[in-house]
């Protein structure tokens, strides 16, 4: 209000000329400052999308200096440096995150878990050849670990490897112990054999999603919501959330992203209806959680079918 009031008062005391000069000069300054403004409620830049969209970290909040100052008393601990690198990627500074990985993997070169830890964050950078070596060597480390097959599968998956993305996740679901993991890894699991071409395969996964079946973590009632809708039981409107008004609800937008993507990808290989296919991954990727698979898929088949937004 203070600056309108010295525009008019300048208004008021100059040529019309000189008058136009000063609201352009004015506007200029508050679009600099909404840039400064942007970039400083960012962290780091983490990477460029896979459609040339610059990403950016959370801003450094209370978790990661405590974990950091943990982890300094005691720098060998092998859970409190995947627990820094957890914290760091709980604010999508992944870069960091893989950086602690590699320093911890110095003294503890076969410990499975970081290479699965380091392996899901370059999934989230879009370095899914990176990924797939680390997560490939994590599971020959500790074939029991259900996250680095899990994990490899993903890494599979966004490159189009999707036999292969398919039979990571089988071996994921047949380490499954809970309602909760079979629900993950059958949705990964479904979706690759119907990308792969293999249909009859993938009608069989999802016999094991009986009407009694729940989740407890909250989040993967987004993918029993996908799983009931490939199976005919939710209709594509029940089943889509609305999407989120507040760009800081994660919670919001992780179900939006995991679910569109889920639908367009439907449509993508159901019944090649490539238009509203795009229609809704564009949806996912004008979003601000670009760590989400969802998010991660949408941009891989964006990027694939050369849609506008891909250009």
């Amino acid at each position: 209000m203070r600056t309108e009031m010295r525009v008019f008062a300048a208004l008021a005391r100059t040529s019309f000329g000189a008058a136009i000069v000063l609201i352009v000069s004015v506007s200029i300054s508050y679009a600099v400052y909404a840039q400064a403004s942007a970039k400083a409620s960012n962290g780091a830049f983490e990477t460029t999308s896979l459609l040339g969209r610059k990403l950016y970290a959370q801003p450094d909040d209370g978790p990661i200096a405590a974990a950091r100052k943990k982890l300094a008393a005691d720098p060998k601990d092998m859970k409190l440096i995947l627990a820094l690198s957890q914290a760091q990627a709980g604010r999508r500074e992944y870069r960091e995150a893989i950086a602690t990985c590699t320093k911890g993997l110095a003294p503890a070169p076969k410990s499975a878990d970081l290479y699965i830890e380091r392996g899901h964050r370059e999934l989230g950078l879009r370095e899914f050849k990176a990924a797939e070596r680390d997560l490939s060597h994590a599971a020959s480390l500790d074939p029991a670990k259900l996250d680095a097959f899990y994990h490899l599968g993903l890494a599979h998956y966004f490159q189009g490897q999707f036999p292969a993305a398919a039979e990571s996740f089988r071996k994921a679901l047949a380490l499954a112990k809970s309602d909760d993991s079979v629900i993950d890894c059958s949705n990964w699991l479904y979706v690759s054999l119907r990308r792969a071409s293999q249909s009859t395969q993938a009608a069989e996964v999802l016999k094991r999603i009986t009407p009694e079946m729940k989740n407890t973590e909250p989040h993967l009632l987004f993918y029993l919501h996908l799983l009931r809708f490939y199976q005919g039981a939710m209709t594509e409107k029940d089943v889509l959330p609305e999407k989120p008004s507040d760009p800081n609800d994660t919670e919001a937008e992780l179900a939006f992203d995991t679910v569109t993507y889920g639908v367009g990808n439907w449509h993508f290989y159901n019944d090649h209806d490539a238009k509203r296919a795009n229609a809704l991954f564009r949806q996912v990727v004008a979003g601000q959680a670009w760590n989400a698979w969802g998010f991660v898929g949408s941009e891989v088949a964006l990027e694939h079918t050369n849609s506008p937004r891909a250009k």
